[in-house]
């Protein structure tokens, strides 16, 4: 009976975390989020990878999005974050910065594991389009 017990829930952990590795997220990554972007026809200039000094060692990945319609050098930055924490604390930074003057707000979004932070010159609907974007890619 033990034996079984123990091949049940063996089993069982098996099972569920081969459901967690197959699950989209986990195979989504900054690139694909940024080919969506631009699929879907969205403003999307140069893009370049983030130093390590943004966010360091609690992101996977980091990419800096350039948008031409809001000038030059401006645009925003896409994260992918190891774990809950730290895309819950890059994402607090920005929120926070916005507050602390007008002049340093910046929209944000999270989904899963990604962080999407873009100038706050961009119009709400338009980055409504991002959010959205970002949003089929990962679901």
């Amino acid at each position: 009976m033990k034996k079984l017990l123990t091949f049940i829930v063996l089993l069982s952990v098996l099972t569920l975390a081969a459901c967690g590795s197959n699950s989209k997220e986990a195979s989504v990554t900054t690139n694909d989020v940024i080919q969506s972007f631009k699929d879907d026809g969205l403003d999307i200039g140069d893009i370049s990878d983030l130093e390590n000094k943004e966010f360091g060692d609690t992101r996977k990945e980091g990419k800096r999005i350039l948008v031409p319609s809001l000038g030059e050098d401006a645009g925003g930055r896409l994260f992918m974050f190891k774990d809950k924490k730290g895309l819950e604390k890059a994402k607090s930074y920005y929120d926070e910065l916005g507050k602390e003057s007008p002049l340093f707000y910046s929209h944000t979004h999270a989904n899963g594991l990604f962080l999407l932070q873009m100038n706050g010159e961009m119009k709400d609907a338009e980055f409504e389009k991002y959010k959205n974007s970002m949003d089929e890619t990962i679901k």
